[in-house]
């Protein structure tokens, strides 16, 4: 007779399955509580605001809904407030666009270089770290910097034009709305070209090597390889800081106040320095300075959503409209 063991048809005991789930919310929760309460109050608190008669430090809290007086004041561009505030705006696009151009090609030339094996660049690593340290330096430090380089009458530069037989007297340059925009624009270049750069480098990296080799066995120059195959891939890299370097442009607030407070005559005056006075100078109109901070807000979100159209993959259209 075949034996039967003492443990046949009984079901083996289910292991507890352990869920690791609930701890990755734990770990991903601080970083939605710190959103929320750093940047997504603050967007709705000044919102808020805006549409309140909140003006002067008695009604910061205690305030009624007025609807949009505040938007309605920028809007009148017969007031002396519509004025300054796209005044600022205009000064604030100029300020940009010379120094972002300049940025974003020095730091395509500089990427294309360090990245071409062709030309087999000695001292990257140095090169690298001397262009990009600029970016570590405080806007405060370097605002102090070039006031004392630039300072009237006695400064080093001014010392150098006038030996030099330039100049026969000191030149004021934070009296010149040219001088004085040119010299926020170079050190925003300055500051932010090396860093640009490093991104560029980290795309044109990810882009497959076969390519290049490609084109290198096809007899293709280094400036037909980067028309070619390296600009049309990294795109989307290029989108990324024409993005970001937008954001920071139009918030640009510390250069320019540090170094000259928006003279002369509020021509270098930027809209995060408008935004700055309204709320902080007499006075202290906190819902204008809302409402401007709304406006400046939805026109970063219009630019950047025509920038990524504008930009899109024309491939990656074709491909969806072959699926219709």
């Amino acid at each position: 007779m075949q034996k039967v063991s003492a443990g046949a048809g009984i079901a083996p005991k289910k292991r507890k399955s352990i869920s690791y789930d609930k701890y990755g919310y734990l770990f991903v929760a601080p970083f939605f509580i710190t959103f929320i309460i750093f940047s997504l109050y603050p967007i709705f608190f000044t919102f808020r605001t805006s549409l309140t008669d909140a003006a002067g430090w008695a009604k910061v809290l205690d305030n009624k809904i007025v609807g949009f007086d505040s938007f309605a004041k920028l809007f009148d561009f017969g007031s002396e407030i519509s004025k300054f505030f796209w005044q600022s705006l205009g000064n604030t696009v100029i300020i940009w666009i010379f120094n972002f151009v300049p940025q974003i090609g020095m730091a395509l030339m500089l990427a294309s270089w360090f990245t071409d094996t062709r030309m087999r660049l000695k001292f990257q690593g140095g090169f690298k770290v001397l262009i990009f340290m600029p970016n570590i330096i405080t806007a405060a430090t370097l605002g102090i910097l070039f006031m004392s380089l630039f300072g009237y009458p006695v400064g080093p530069v001014n010392a150098l034009l006038q030996q030099l037989g330039f100049t026969n007297a000191p030149f004021e340059f934070f009296r010149s709305t040219t001088a004085s925009r040119g010299l926020i624009s170079f050190i925003q270049w300055w500051m932010w070209y090396g860093n640009t750069m490093i991104i560029m480098i980290a795309g044109i990296l990810g882009i497959n090597p076969a390519l290049f080799e490609a084109a290198l066995v096809d007899g293709c120059s280094s400036r037909q390889t980067f028309w070619k195959i390296t600009l049309p891939l990294i795109k989307p890299i290029l989108l990324y800081n024409l993005v970001t370097s937008l954001v920071g442009g139009l918030t640009m607030f510390d250069i320019p106040h540090l170094m000259t407070q928006g003279n002369p005559n509020y021509t270098t005056n930027t809209v995060a320095r408008f935004i700055y006075t309204q709320g902080f100078d007499m006075p202290n109109n906190f819902n204008v300075a809302c409402a401007a901070s709304v406006v400046l807000f939805g026109i970063i979100v219009i630019c950047s959503l025509i920038l990524s159209a504008i930009m899109k993959d024309r491939d990656v259209k074709k491909v969806k409209g072959v699926g219709k």
